[in-house]
């Protein structure tokens, strides 16, 4: 008896909360940088693994990657680069993370990615050794266009019926993914630019600055404060957060601070006035023009609409993640 096809799932999403809960394998810190989001999610199950093809919005990542877990994710369109771990190139690449490796990136507009998540993780396959981050290789662009097509494919053949559907199954399908992925390692082209991403330098203290930045969220934190907790000059702080931010220190905090004071909002704090003063914005006229110039709305509606019966109030401690 032939073993049923996988079928893959697909999830669309208007709510920044619900597309982070919806993320398996991963512990991951979205700060949305548009004022409406719109997203998409195909996820396939294998044996051992999961194919994810994603198509994202502007935002800022920080993410984790679950133990015993093997990651590899490359993009399936062209556009605007992505910061990743500190780097932007527009070239082919393939990113690699092992259990418990981190990455940070930053999306100025819509791209579209596909990862794979095996679990177990890999071992013995010749990959590249993974570290306390993820790596990012630079491939041949007949690597990458192999690896783009075969995800096209195996999302075309399990989503509707093909010719090719009744000679394919999980394990099979499994196996293909694993090709193109050794092929693209084995692809990988030379790259001094890539070294920068893969070093740990500026990595442990943009880490510092992020982990405090996500655990202390109860008082605003300004540069200086900052500075001295991680133990390193403003100026040390701020080129970790320009490398993989892309912004200046203070805007990042700024906006970070817009960020945290919209999840209050959202879980029904008791007035705008309260929240904004509580986040270190003082000049509650300049908030309000930023918060609309950056979500679409004033701080007085988005309370509002979470104070409406029936209304989904959400958890101002999601979003927060490591």
């Amino acid at each position: 008896m032939t073993a049923l096809l996988p079928v893959p799932r697909v999830f669309r999403f208007d709510d920044v909360d619900a597309f982070r809960s919806s993320i398996r394998n991963l512990d991951v810190d979205f700060t949305p940088l548009a004022r409406k989001i719109s997203a998409e999610q195909v996820i396939l199950s294998l044996p051992g693994c999961e194919l994810n093809y994603t198509q994202s919005f502007p935002r800022i990542v920080d993410a984790q990657l679950a133990p015993h877990t093997t990651a590899a994710g490359f993009t399936m369109d062209d556009g605007v680069p992505i910061r990743f771990n500190g780097v932007e190139r527009d070239r082919a690449v393939i990113v690699l993370g092992g259990g418990g490796a981190f990455y940070s990136s930053v999306e100025e507009t819509p791209r579209q990615y596909a990862s794979v998540m095996f679990t177990p993780e890999i071992v013995d396959r010749g990959w590249p050794q993974p570290g306390l981050h993820f790596s990012i290789h630079e491939i041949s662009q007949r690597a990458q266009d192999r690896l783009r097509e075969v995800v096209r494919h195996i999302l075309l053949v399990t989503s509707q019926p093909t010719e090719d559907a009744p000679f394919a199954s999980g394990e099979s399908i499994k196996e293909t993914l694993l090709a193109a992925i050794d092929n693209a390692f084995a692809e990988i082209v030379p790259a001094k630019w890539t070294t920068r991403a893969n070093t740990t330098r500026q990595f442990k203290v943009f880490n510092d600055a992020r982990a405090i930045l996500a655990g202390d969220v109860a008082h605003p934190i300004y540069s200086g404060e900052l500075a001295r907790q991680i133990g390193v000059s403003v100026r040390t702080l701020h080129d970790a957060i320009q490398r993989y931010r892309g912004v200046s220190l203070h805007r990042y905090l700024r906006l970070r601070r817009l960020w945290l004071v919209r999840q209050q909002l959202l879980a029904g704090a008791p007035s705008v006035k309260m929240c904004a003063l509580a986040y270190g914005f003082w000049h509650l006229s300049d908030f309000s023009r930023s918060y609309r110039s950056q979500f679409g709305e004033a701080p007085s509606e988005t309370l509002a609409a979470s104070r409406r019966p029936g209304a989904t109030r959400a958890d101002p401690s999601r979003g927060h993640g490591s």
